[in-house]
C-alpha cells in the first residue's frame, strides 16, 4: 500500500474536519475558521496477502500481573505549584499551561525551570517566540542564573527532539506548542494538524524517556486553549493561569490532572521580580477590605482543600434606561439572574427597575453555588442601605424556593474564618457541625433567604 495525501478543511478552533470549505463550523459555531490542509495517509502495518500484520510489539497482560511503581515526583521549593500538580512533577508527564497573553506564563515557567535546575539537574527551555537574548533579559529581571538551565530558540520539532534525546534533561519547557512545527506536515505552525502531530510526538518522547515536558498553550477569545480539543486529551495535566490584568494576584488552577486532584489552586502575586507565592491567600485578598461599607459581604470559598476568604461587593442603583443592567465580575452572570429573581419573589425586594453590579474583589473567580447567600446579602445590603458588618461571613446555596441549602466542608470554612478574626457566621439551618466549639464566634442559622436577611439586618 502506497502512502498518499488528500485535502481536507479543518476548523482551527475545535479541530472539526470537512471535505469542503464551510463558512461556519457546525461543531463550535465559529465563522471563517476552516483552513485547507494536506493529510498524508500512512500504512498502519505491513500487508501479507489479504492479512495485515501489526508492527506493534505491545502484549496484553492480566490486570493481576501488572506491577505498579510509585512515581518519584520532583518536589519543588515552590509549594503552590506542588499543590496544584498533586505533590510535585511526575517524571514522563506532559503538562499544558494556558492563560491570557501577558498573564505571566513564561515568567512562571522560567522560575520553575530555574528551581528544577538548581535542585535536581539540567533543564532545557525551548522558546519558539523569543531569542536567547530576550530570554536572558527576562532571566536577569527575575534574578535567574545557573549553568544547568539551557535555553534554545528553535521552532523545528525534529531539532528540539534531537536536542532532548542528546542532553536528557530533568525537565523540558516548550514555549509555545503553537509555534513549533514538523517538516513532514504540510500545514502552517499552529494549525490543527501541526498541533496534533507535535503534541503526539512530544507525548511519546515524554513517556519513553521519562522526561517531564511543560507546554505553553495560547488561548482564544473565549479563554479556552486555542487549537483542537485533542490537545487537552493528549496531555496528562492542564493548568490555567488566571487573573485580571490590572490586579497583581494570579491563580494557577488545574483543569485536568491524571496524577492528582483537579480542584487545587495556587495563588501568586506578580511583581517586578517575578511570581511570588502567597502563603496566606485569605489574608492577602482581604487586606484592602472595606467590609463595614454598605453592599460588602465576605464569603468563604473552597478551592480544592483550601478555604479562601473573598470579599463580595455589590451596587444597586435605579436604572436610567428601560431595561436594567446586570453586570458581574468573578461570578456567573446567569447565576446572578437567578439570585435576583429569588430575591424579588421570595424576599420581596424590588429590583426590577435597578441596575445590579457584582464584583469579587482581587480578581478571584467563584464557580461554586455556596457563594449564593453572600451575593444575595450583598444585594440586600444595598437595597436596605444597611451594612452587614465587617465581622460577618456568609456561606450557603440558595434554591429557587428561597431555601438556604447545605454546602460541603462547612466546618473547615468556619475554622478559617475564625482564624482570621471573624466573629459572626450565617450558615444554612440544616448544616451539621461536628465541632461546634468556635470560641468567640456567633453562628446564626437561616432556613430561607428572608430569615437570612432579617437575621443579618434586623
Amino acid at each position: 500500500m502506497k502512502s498518499g495525501s488528500r485535502t481536507i478543511f479543518a476548523c482551527q478552533e475545535c479541530g472539526n474536519q470537512s471535505s469542503k470549505w464551510l463558512g461556519r463550523c457546525p461543531e463550535c459555531g465559529n465563522w471563517n475558521s476552516y483552513v485547507e490542509e494536506q493529510v498524508r495517509s500512512e500504512p498502519a502495518g505491513r500487508a501479507l496477502g489479504t492479512r495485515r500484520v501489526s508492527l506493534s510489539s505491545a502484549q496484553a497482560l492480566p490486570l493481576s500481573q501488572v506491577r505498579f511503581a510509585q512515581a518519584n515526583r520532583l518536589r519543588l521549593p515552590m509549594r503552590e505549584v506542588n499543590q496544584v500538580l498533586g505533590g510535585g512533577i511526575v517524571p514522563g508527564s506532559l503538562v499544558l499551561v494556558g492563560g491570557d497573553p501577558g498573564i505571566g506564563k513564561s515568567t512562571l515557567l522560567l522560575q520553575l525551570a530555574h528551581e528544577v535546575a538548581s535542585t535536581f539537574g539540567p533543564v532545557l527551555y525551548v522558546s519558539g517566540e523569543e531569542s536567547v537574548q530576550q530570554l536572558k533579559l527576562r532571566a536577569q529581571r527575575l534574578g535567574v542564573e545557573g549553568d544547568r538551565l539551557m535555553v534554545l530558540a528553535e521552532n523545528d520539532l525534529d531539532a528540539i527532539i534531537e536536542q532532548l534525546e542528546t542532553s536528557r534533561p530533568m525537565l523540558a519547557v516548550i514555549d509555545s506548542i503553537q509555534t513549533v512545527f514538523l517538516s513532514g506536515v504540510t500545514s502552517a505552525p499552529g494549525s490543527v494538524s501541526q498541533v496534533r502531530e507535535c503534541a503526539g510526538r512530544l507525548m511519546l518522547l515524554a513517556k519513553s524517556s521519562h522526561i517531564p515536558i511543560f507546554l505553553v498553550g495560547h488561548v482564544n477569545k473565549e479563554g479556552a486553549i486555542a487549537g483542537p480539543r485533542v490537545l487537552e486529551h493528549v496531555v496528562d495535566t492542564v493548568l490555567y493561569l488566571e487573573g485580571e490584568r490590572h490586579h497583581s494576584f494570579r491563580i494557577l488552577r488545574s483543569q485536568k490532572n491524571r496524577f492528582g486532584s483537579t480542584d487545587e489552586i495556587g495563588v501568586f502575586e506578580m511583581r517586578d521580580s517575578g511570581m511570588h507565592e502567597i502563603s496566606d491567600p485569605s489574608r492577602a485578598f482581604l487586606q484592602d477590605r472595606s467590609l463595614n461599607e454598605v453592599g460588602n459581604v465576605v464569603h468563604v470559598a473552597l478551592e480544592g482543600s483550601r478555604p479562601l476568604l473573598v470579599e463580595l461587593q455589590s451596587l444597586t442603583t435605579p436604572s436610567r434606561f428601560g431595561a436594567p443592567r446586570r453586570s458581574v465580575n468573578g461570578i456567573d452572570l446567569n447565576r446572578l439572574h437567578m439570585l435576583v429573581a429569588v430575591l424579588e419573589r421570595r424576599a420581596h425586594l424590588s429590583l426590577g427597575e435597578d441596575d445590579v453590579f457584582i464584583n469579587v474583589a482581587g480578581g478571584v473567580r467563584l464557580t461554586e453555588p455556596a457563594a449564593d447567600l453572600a451575593v444575595a446579602l450583598a444585594i440586600a445590603s444595598n437595597k436596605r442601605n444597611r451594612a452587614a458588618g465587617g465581622d460577618l461571613v456568609a456561606i450557603g446555596e440558595l434554591g429557587l424556593s428561597g431555601e438556604v441549602r447545605r454546602v460541603s466542608q462547612l466546618e473547615r470554612r468556619l475554622i478559617e474564618a475564625h482564624r482570621l478574626g471573624f466573629k459572626r457566621a450565617l450558615i444554612p439551618a440544616a448544616a451539621e457541625l461536628r465541632d461546634s466549639e468556635l470560641p468567640g464566634m456567633t453562628v446564626t442559622r437561616a432556613e430561607t433567604i428572608s430569615d437570612a436577611i432579617d437575621g443579618c439586618f434586623g
